[in-house]
């Protein structure tokens, strides 16, 4: 395995967490999703990832979506909203996220690279 691979797997791991925490921040639409993300190169993903993803969401009622008129005579968009579910999820992931680098932190402080 090289880099890039190990950078795929962080991603599908993380991207779901980024999500959510994005989303209860204040509601999304899914285009606005992929653009925030890209500013983050190692959380960036496309289309074909985030709508799926956010469809499980939905599925799994972490999320929930209604649709608004855009003011630029686009067509309306979708805007996703945490749900109280969700909610619940997130605190949970932020708990394991934050155990996950605590542990990381503690095994690499006694690294050293040359």
């Amino acid at each position: 395995m090289n880099v890039e691979d190990w950078k795929s797997q962080i991603k599908r791991g993380t991207l779901e967490y980024c999500i959510l925490m994005l989303i209860k921040q204040r509601p999304y639409y899914g285009y606005e999703i992929i653009s925030k993300l890209e500013q983050y190169p190692i959380v960036a993903a496309k289309e074909n990832t985030i709508y799926p993803l956010l469809r499980r969401l939905l599925k799994e009622e972490y999320v929930s979506s209604s649709w608004q008129e855009s003011t630029e005579g686009l067509p309306p968009r979708k805007y996703y909203t945490i749900t109280e579910k969700g909610n619940e999820y997130l605190n949970a992931m932020s708990l394991e996220w934050d155990n996950l680098l605590t542990a990381i932190s503690e095994i690499k402080g006694g690294l050293i690279y040359e």
